[in-house]
């Protein structure tokens, strides 16, 4: 059985060495370990993966890991069980490309998720959902709906137990309340113009400002607009040889790609927040 650990705390000496002796005593074999120190900050960030092949116990190893080191360093820290899978729910509006992208990762055994629902304020793309036999939900939202629509997603949610959520171009603003369910556990994707072209059509605000790169974004969700902790970035060049057109399909490739990683980084538990920041380990 594998056990992946996340750490962070105050920096100081011994921590490694006392997570290392601490596991070894458990008779855990450590197979991966990633370390990082924010110079600026003084906090320490560790990722580490160690294989048991008997004896484990969960409520004990927790209690033990409280009382032997998480108190006397300050840590925060989760572990998670390997062989379980994430659920991640999809919103989605109109737009099919990263939905498209998502789910044939995902058939094709890329994304180790399940994907209990798919969930849109529009029914255009509730064909997809047939086509990978995954159940769709149709929530309208309105300015007069949107409390109503909200309690209706949570209670999916809910239902469900989904441990984490991806906007793949869901075209609507994330209440307070959903974010509070679920910290850094909302993945958004965007192009990388905001906030310079911000509007319904920033491929073309770009292109009459004659930009030479484009990019896309993809962050963790939080009550700032578009100003989560940034999990993936990329970019991709453009010339006045690009047409309008050109630039929005090397858009949507782009969008495609940084979103598959980030949800990759995220299911493997590669990030982690501070400060809305990441440390994302590789």
């Amino acid at each position: 059985m594998k056990l992946t650990i996340l750490i962070h705390c105050p920096d100081q000496t011994g921590i490694i060495y006392s997570v290392t002796n601490f596991l070894f005593e458990k008779k855990g074999n450590v197979i991966y370990l990633d370390q990082h120190v924010d110079m600026e900050a003084q906090v320490f960030f560790m990722r580490l993966e160690a294989d048991f092949e008997n004896g484990f116990t969960k409520d004990s190893f927790e209690t033990e890991f409280n009382e032997t080191l998480a108190r006397s360093y300050k840590m925060q820290w989760s572990y998670h069980l390997d062989g379980t899978l994430p659920k991640m729910a999809i919103f989605v509006s109109k737009y099919n490309h990263c939905l498209y992208d998502l789910l044939s990762r995902h058939r094709s055994g890329e994304l180790d998720v399940e994907i209990p629902f798919i969930l849109s304020n529009h029914k255009d793309l509730e064909y997809i959902a047939e086509q990978f036999g995954i159940p769709y939900y149709h929530i309208p939202v309105t300015k007069a709906s949107k409390d109503e629509a909200e309690s209706e997603q949570l209670r999916l949610l809910q239902k469900h137990q989904v441990d984490f959520i991806v906007l793949a171009r869901y075209m609507q603003i994330v209440s307070s309340r959903l974010i509070q369910h679920y910290p850094n556990k909302i993945i958004n994707i965007h192009h990388s113009f905001l906030p310079a072209f911000a509007g319904a059509k920033p491929y073309h605000a770009a292109f009459e400002r004659g930009v030479k790169i484009i990019g896309a974004t993809s962050h963790y969700v939080t009550e700032e607009l578009d100003a989560g902790p940034i999990i993936e970035q990329d970019v991709t060049t453009v010339s006045h040889s690009h047409s309008i057109k050109d630039f929005i399909t090397k858009g949507r490739d782009l969008e495609k790609i940084v979103l598959s990683r980030a949800v990759k980084l995220h299911v493997h538990r590669k990030t982690m927040v501070y400060n809305n920041k990441t440390v994302i380990f590789t």
